[in-house]
């Protein structure tokens, strides 16, 4: 990870320069918002996350769970409840401790979670699309950049602040 150099005047962001990745945030919340109403069968944005943690950690404990998604146990065990109910989240015990429950992405889970990520990969292509290819890469190292420093001080176990 670069050194996060010491912010003086001359290397402060302008309110433009702010202001432009505030808009591109709140574009790509909505892509992600959209891609739950086109293919994500109605599911609510908080079951989406904890399908999406799940993607990327695949079995695992509620607790390591909860600390992804940066919530309480109680929380993951109500969005659980109803996630098994709609078949899109299996519940298992740990083979060493048969205490503490694991969470694993069914196969039907599993399929929503990939439309759900091939939408917005498809919807985000097409939007880039619509770019100079010079400006696309340029923006691309820049976002590249971005995500790097936020990282340093929003990260999580996985990935991320939160998944969205």
């Amino acid at each position: 990870m670069q050194e996060s150099r010491q912010a003086t005047p001359d290397l402060l962001p302008s309110d433009r320069e702010v202001h432009a990745f505030h808009t591109a945030g709140r574009d790509l919340i909505g892509i992600a918002l959209r891609s739950l109403d086109v293919v994500g069968n109605g599911l609510s944005l908080p079951k989406f996350r904890m399908l999406l943690v799940l993607h990327e950690l695949g079995r695992a404990p509620s607790a390591r769970v909860a600390r992804a998604l940066g919530v309480n146990a109680s929380s993951v065990t109500r969005l659980a409840d109803r996630l098994v109910e709609e078949l899109y989240v299996t519940r298992g015990a740990d083979e060493h401790s048969r205490s503490v429950v694991t969470l694993e992405l069914s196969d039907e889970g599993r399929r929503l979670v990939d439309r759900v990520i091939a939408w917005r990969h498809d919807e985000l292509g097409r939007l880039l699309a619509g770019i100079d290819p010079h400006l696309r890469e340029t923006t691309t190292v820049a976002l590249e950049q971005f995500a790097e420093a936020a990282a340093a001080f929003y990260s999580v176990e996985f990935a991320g602040p939160a998944a969205l």
